[in-house]
């Protein structure tokens, strides 16, 4: 399998492997400028897709010490994990939207247990059994952290990307476009350069996450654990986040993951009515009393419930109470007053 794509004009994308995952890679990016090459995402921290990563810089001549810079759609794993072993072994800057590099400092400074216990408060909370909360509560009392959990010693990145503004990319043309939806600092990259392949419409977008050619990217909560108050609306971000970009016109996506298309369009149109027709189906749902975790339970998965591994289950429920707030947020549902654990139920 080829691992390195010349997409023209500066840019190629190398397929860095996910251990374990049904995604199978990262489309990692480079770009080159007149300072240096610069990548786009950087893969999961992992030695195979280490290795990977530089094979293919090296088949187009690049050596990791070349690189001067990275930029980070967002903060993921699969996008910054080899961010720090990429700046160690080039000196290169790392630059992210700053929500997404407070989830980074947050996440490598909070106390042993902290996510355990707002975790299993918050499973508490949507009506999660008590046989799904009991491990995290077993393990917050042995008092570590999961240290097999990615992210945790995640590089802090050492500039900010402005949306709106271009990035300092010598003799590059690269806006930054705030995405929020995925993630709380999501952006998508708009290369506002002539098509080398001279498609029509305005340059190159690079979506990260955001817009994916043949899946809908996950979108659930992203509280803060030490801000219990925060009542966010990720389903909204996203839904608004995806208009913007389709007001765009670019010629052609260079996504994260899959693979490069056209008619980005056409395809938020898609994600567009595919997100309107989940949520008159929870609606459906709805006509009776549901607490998240039910409604998570009942929901369409890509498998049944019960083959959906533990920590799935738990991503699943956050998808599960991001369509629930939008829906409380449309007035198309409400929480029933004094019900404990919280339900839902259809207006």
């Amino acid at each position: 399998m080829t691992q390195v794509i010349n997409h023209g004009g500066g840019v190629h994308s190398i397929k860095v492997p996910i251990p374990d995952n049904p995604l199978g890679h990262t489309l990692v990016h480079l770009l080159d400028t007149d300072r240096g090459p610069v990548l786009i995402d950087t893969g999961w921290d992992d030695p195979e897709a280490w290795d990977t990563l530089t094979a293919g810089l090296a088949s187009v001549g690049v050596g990791i010490a070349d690189i001067h810079g990275v930029v980070i759609t967002h903060h993921h794993p699969d996008h910054h994990g080899l961010s720090g072993q990429v700046r160690e072994a080039s000196g290169a800057w790392i630059a992210m939207h700053a929500a997404d590099t407070a989830i980074v400092r947050r996440t490598r400074e909070s106390e042993p247990g902290t996510w355990l216990a707002y975790l299993a408060a918050k499973l508490t909370t949507v009506g999660a059994p008590e046989d799904h909360i009991a491990p995290l509560l077993a393990a917050r009392e042995k008092g570590g952290r999961m240290r097999t959990l990615p992210g945790l010693r995640a590089a802090v990145p050492d500039r900010e990307i402005v949306p709106g503004e271009l990035l300092d990319l010598a003799g590059r043309t690269l806006r930054a476009i705030w995405t929020p939806g995925h993630t709380p600092g999501h952006v998508c990259l708009h290369l506002e350069e002539d098509h080398p392949a001279s498609l029509p419409g305005r340059g190159r977008l690079f979506s990260g996450d955001h817009l994916l050619p043949g899946i809908s990217p996950h979108v659930g909560l992203y509280e803060d654990p030490d801000d219990a108050t925060a009542a966010t609306d990720p389903l909204g971000d996203y839904l608004d986040s995806l208009e913007r970009i389709g007001r765009l016109g670019v010629a052609e996506v260079l996504p994260a993951h899959q693979y490069a298309f056209a008619d980005a369009a056409g395809r938020v149109q898609e994600l567009l009515d595919h997100h309107e027709e989940r949520l008159t189906g929870l609606l459906a749902l709805l006509a009776e009393p549901l607490t998240p975790w039910q409604l998570a339970e009942r929901m369409e998965w890509n498998r049944p419930w019960e083959q959906i591994p533990y920590g799935s289950r738990n991503i699943a429920v956050s998808e599960a109470e991001s369509h629930l707030r939008r829906l409380v947020k449309l007035g198309r549902a409400e929480a029933l007053a004094g019900s404990d654990p919280v339900t839902y139920v259809a207006v």
